[in-house]
This record gives structure tokens, C-alpha cells and sequence, in this order.
């Protein structure tokens, strides 16, 4: 059994040279080759050389094989490896697909899929070109202004693409994005569809502007604003969002997961109110979470609106409750409520319902 283990454990080939790798593809040219890269500093990456030793054990017709990427710098320049771990497949010495991070389920499934799949024959090739077309040009329309970057706007992983957001952001362009490193095919297909050779891309309308040199052209002709799509002003936007619904909370995660427990308090007593409301996690929106400050007047979270007023924070509801008990204890379902033990909460449950049936202010 220890022969055998160390059988496979060989089976994971160091590369050290970037001559030893091409030797590599053109040898293992017929079969399947998963290449890590790594770096000996990160811990990750030492995990995923055990997990690649593993899949070596069940895939013995697959080449599996680790390079440093800062020991082979002009192999992880050739195929842009800009983060590890980092883990590329080939066939018949092309890339075919990409992972990145340590993911050694997702690691699991691609090994599988594709040392299971066999080239395509010409006729079938034709096909899958006509999809990815197909594909590529909902992907282009999916948005007046579309950004395909590495990473996203929240975590670019390249310079140009976090300078292209900056420029996007800095004229209040409304845009969405597509993260080329989540699907190889649209990765290197785009190139093709766009005759575009790098990334970040700016597709306004389904068309190619351009990448970040084109883009900064049009800023400094002040062209850009006129091609781009203008997001609504914040105080507009924030005003939408507190209408969404009667009542809506503004948070730290969602109904189903709160991240903070003043959010987490808050939820608790809407939800034991029986009265419908939405919820905004401000966690996911920097811009709103900083906005929404500013627009209530109101510097904490979270943040209760019902007609697009602001009611206020958890305090907030615990104190109103209570005044209403004062004033409110005399009306005989008030009365029935109180009997009930929990003042605050019942209380403000009515005020809840009264408040959310009332038609908005004019």
C-alpha cells in the first residue's frame, strides 16, 4: 500500500522550467493535463497539492502537474495566472478550462468532466462555436452598459480592471459586470467574438467600445458621458428603495441570515408581527449603506422606514413602544393586547399595521 501511495504521489510531476513544460504538452498531448500553480508561501495551495495527489489515485490516465508560478514567471505571464492556487486544463496542448482558488470540490467535478469528455469532432466543433456565439451575445445585451473584468466591481483582480471601475463609478456610470475568471469559455471566446485581445472589456448596447486606454480616451474627450448610460442620483435612488415596500428595514444581511444582532433583534419583532416587509442588506451596497446615512440623518443600522418614512432603529421601536402604552392602553383591543404580557412589542405591532395601511404622504 505504501508503494502504491507513493506510485501516485509521483504521479504529480514539479515542473521547473518552462522548456520542461511544453515538453509536457506535446507529451501529454492525447490525454488530460491539470496543471497547479502554486506558491510553497500559501497554506491553500499545500492543500490542494494533497488534493491533486488524491485525484491522481483515481484518475491514473489524467497528468496531473505542479508549477511555482513565481519560479516559471513567463508561464504564469503566458496564461495571466495573476492569483494562486491557480489550476488550468489542457487537451491536445490547448487550455480548455481554468479554476481559481482552492476549491477542491469544483476541482473534483472538472477533473471528472473532463477526463470523461473526448474531442470534439470538426462538425460538432462548428456547433459549440454557433452556442458560444449565441451565449456571447446575451451576454454582451444582459445590460445597457456591460464590464467584462477579472474579478468584480466590489473585488477587481487586475489594475486595469479596478481602474476601469474607478473611472465608471467616478461619472456615476450605471453598468454591470461579468467576472471572466468564473467561466473560461466566455474568457477566451469574448476575445474572439469582440476581435479584442484583453480585459477589461465596456459593451455599451451589446457594442465594443473599447478596453481601459479607449475608455480613458473618451473621458478625456468628454465623450464618455455622452455613450454611457447615467446611474440615477443616490437621493433618488434611496428614495425608490425606502418605497420598495409599506414597510421596509434597512440591515446588516437578510431575513434569513442576520449579521449583526441589533438586525437580528429587530427581525425577531417584525417577524412576530404578522405584517409583510422587505429587506435591503446594506453589507452588499457600500454607496447606499454611506447614502442611506446622510438621506435619514440616521447614523446607525438598522434602519426601520414604513410609506418611505423613517420610524428609526431598534431603540427606537423599544422607546415608541412604550410611549404608546401610555396613550394607547384605554381602547379595549389595546387592552386585550397588553394582557398578554409583552407591552413593547404587542404595541408596536399595532402601531406597525396602522401605520403600513395608511395611504403615502403626498
Amino acid at each position: 500500500m505504501a508503494a502504491g501511495a507513493a506510485e501516485a504521489a509521483a504521479a504529480v510531476v514539479e515542473v521547473c522550467s518552462a522548456g520542461h513544460f511544453e515538453e509536457l504538452l506535446r507529451l501529454k498531448a492525447k490525454s488530460l493535463l491539470v496543471v497547479h500553480f502554486w506558491a510553497p508561501w500559501a497554506p491553500q495551495c499545500v492543500q490542494m497539492n494533497d488534493v491533486m495527489t488524491e485525484l491522481a489515485k483515481e484518475h491514473p490516465s489524467v497528468s496531473f502537474v505542479k508549477l511555482e508560478a513565481e519560479a516559471v514567471p513567463e508561464i504564469s505571464e503566458k496564461y495571466e495566472i495573476s492569483s494562486v492556487p491557480t489550476f488550468l486544463f489542457f487537451k491536445n496542448s490547448q487550455k480548455i478550462d481554468q479554476l481559481d482558488g482552492a476549491h477542491a470540490p469544483e476541482l473534483t467535478k472538472k477533473v471528472q468532466r473532463h477526463a470523461c469528455s473526448s474531442s470534439f469532432p470538426p462538425s460538432a466543433n462548428e456547433h459549440l462555436k454557433e452556442d458560444l456565439n449565441l451565449r456571447l451575445k446575451k451576454l454582451t445585451h444582459a445590460a445597457p452598459c456591460m464590464l467584462f473584468m477579472k474579478g468584480t466591481p466590489q473585488e477587481p483582480r487586475c489594475g486595469f480592471s479596478k481602474q476601469m471601475v474607478e473611472i465608471l463609478h467616478k461619472h456615476n456610470i450605471q453598468f454591470s459586470s461579468f467576472d471572466i475568471f468564473s467561466d473560461e469559455e466566455v474568457r477566451q471566446g469574448l476575445k474572439t467574438y469582440s476581435n479584442w485581445p484583453t480585459y477589461p472589456q465596456l459593451y455599451v448596447s451589446g457594442e465594443l467600445i473599447g478596453g481601459l486606454d479607449i475608455v480613458k480616451e473618451l473621458e478625456a474627450s468628454e465623450e464618455l458621458d455622452t455613450i454611457c448610460p447615467k446611474a440615477p442620483k443616490l437621493e433618488e435612488r434611496l428614495k425608490v428603495l425606502t418605497n420598495t415596500a409599506s414597510v421596509m428595514l434597512f440591515m446588516k444581511g437578510s431575513k434569513q441570515e442576520a449579521k449583526c444582532g441589533f438586525s437580528k433583534q429587530i427581525l425577531e419583532i417584525l417577524n412576530s408581527t404578522g405584517v409583510d416587509y422587505e429587506t435591503f442588506d446594506i453589507l452588499e451596497d457600500e454607496e447606499v449603506r454611506q447614502g442611506l446615512k446622510k438621506y435619514s440623518n440616521w447614523p446607525t443600522y438598522p434602519q426601520l422606514y414604513v410609506k418611505g418614512e423613517l420610524v428609526g432603529g431598534l431603540d427606537i421601536v423599544k422607546v415608541r413602544a412604550l410611549h404608546l402604552l401610555s396613550s394607547e392602553m384605554e381602547t379595549v383591543l389595546d387592552y386585550k393586547v397588553l394582557l398578554s404580557g409583552n407591552f413593547g412589542v404587542n404595541l408596536f405591532i399595532l402601531d406597525l399595521k396602522r401605520l403600513s395601511s395608511l395611504p403615502p404622504a403626498s
